[in-house]
């Protein structure tokens, strides 16, 4: 027999890499890595209904057309861990740009993750959700959290950071998407043990605050790939940005400005594929959550 729906409208946002090193390949498969990931103002938009059913369907409705979309296995393995059944339905409707390695798929993921406990009445101690995340996807996890944050092993093992000044950001969205499994593979190629030990002391005084040592290791693939990938980072760094990179694999490249005004300029010179954003700090990213779900 079913309930009332239950429902709520989320925001679920976007992140960038402030630094990603790329180490060695794994056992598993996976490969080693450490990252500085942040969040950022871009958000989808999502909707999620949820009404106790003996049988449990779930339903997505999406402006963009994502195969295996996230979001239904995480509803899936959260109602799975709360023993729940029910019908739950879903709209998204995507403002971060698919394969632009802004985490957008992750993120919506997580963000039902939070939700559906609550829609349910049910509490899900934070380090099953965590490993409920980690199961869907590597950069799930940080979205249950937010601010900035180190990610080590797959990205999964994840370390707060001091949130550090409030920055202005520029996004630049080319619209093309740059195959993730094709850029680990071409950048495994250039692996040694040297590359990853300067990989590894590299990264340490990045993550100590030395900006001009940020850096994200797939532009050394990318950017060959797709040169004009490489020119939108250098205007980047002409309007004043520091840094400016590749985020995650690409394809947005970003760009971090002292000053609204300056981003807002370096926008105007960038066109319509880029577009101002804040850094979003973990206060920041909680308080949007519990404002979200009433909490």
């Amino acid at each position: 027999m079913s309930g009332a729906a239950k429902r709520v409208r989320l925001r679920a946002l976007a992140k960038i890499n402030l630094d990603l090193r790329v180490l060695s390949k794994r056992p598993d498969g996976f490969h080693e890595i450490r990252t500085v990931f942040q969040t950022i103002s871009l958000a989808d938009s999502i909707e999620i209904a949820f009404s106790p059913a003996r049988k449990t369907s779930i339903e997505l409705e999406q402006d963009v057309e994502i195969p295996g979309n996230l979001m239904v296995r995480a509803a899936a393995v959260v109602l799975e861990a709360m023993g729940k059944t029910g019908r739950v339905t879903m709209k998204l409707r995507k403002q971060i740009p698919v394969g632009g390695g802004l985490g957008g798929g992750s993120s919506d993921a997580a963000a039902v993750l939070r939700a559906l406990p609550v829609l349910a009445g049910r509490v899900v101690p934070t380090p099953l959700l965590v490993r409920l995340a980690s199961a869907l996807g590597s950069d799930v996890p940080f979205f249950l959290f937010g601010g900035r944050a180190v990610g080590i092993g797959r990205g999964t093992e994840l370390f707060p950071l001091p949130d550090g000044k409030a920055r202005s950001a520029v996004v630049v969205t080319p619209g093309m998407q740059v195959s993730t499994v094709a850029a680990y593979r071409d950048l495994g190629a250039l692996l040694t043990p040297e590359s990853t030990r300067q990989g590894q002391d590299g990264f340490s005084t990045a993550v100590w605050g030395n900006e001009g040592a940020m850096r994200n290791d797939f532009e050394r693939v990318v950017f060959q790939q797709h040169p004009q990938l490489a020119a939108i980072k250098q205007r980047l760094a002409k309007a004043g940005a520091m840094p400016a990179m590749l985020s995650g694999s690409g394809s947005a490249v970003f760009g971090l400005f002292r000053s609204k005004e300056d981003a807002r300029r370096a926008c105007k010179s960038l066109g319509d594929t880029a577009q101002a954003v804040s850094l979003v700090s973990r206060q920041q990213y909680d308080a949007i959550w519990k404002r979200q779900l009433g909490r």
